[in-house]
């Protein structure tokens, strides 16, 4: 991967969610899946467990998208960790990082899974708003809020 290299906790992070993914039946339970493997881990793990956000799986709330209705294995939501990764170099690019952080994780984790996502972290008892005041993002949740509204790029 040419620019920015993962930091240790990031490719941990992507490793075990490249391995549970496959098996998430909709796209909140994938969210939920990927809640859970950043709990655990880096600067990310650190603010949810500040939280309060705890290791413990929801009930399925429903609402969300079947994966295999949405294409099976082969479609486009199995590649859902290739997808993040992307969003998360590009992050770190963007800010002219070393190295990709569990935040750039998070933060591509909001826009590809946008309120699927949102409704797992309310679940969880917390909120998008909260979690990116807890890293310090404070001045740019704005910025934050809105990526996962507009369309991804490539």
């Amino acid at each position: 991967m040419s620019g920015p290299a993962l930091a240790p906790d990031t490719a941990m992070v992507l490793g075990i969610a490249s391995t549970a993914m496959p098996f998430a039946r909709t796209r909140e339970a994938a969210a939920e899946r990927w809640l859970r493997i950043l709990r655990g881990n880096g600067e990310v793990g650190e603010a949810l467990r500040a939280l309060g956000v705890s290791e413990g799986r929801l009930a399925d709330a429903g609402g969300s998208v079947d994966l295999d209705q949405a294409g099976g294995a082969d479609g486009e939501d199995r590649d859902a960790v290739a997808r993040v990764t992307a969003h998360a170099v590009r992050l770190a690019r963007e800010r002219d990082g070393v190295g990709v952080t569990t935040v750039d994780v998070l933060i591509a984790v909001m826009r590809v899974y946008g309120s699927d996502f949102d409704r797992v972290l309310r679940a969880h008892g917390t909120s998008r708003d909260a979690v990116i005041e807890c890293l310090g993002w404070a001045r740019r949740q704005g910025e934050v809020a809105g990526w996962h509204m507009r369309a991804p790029a490539g």
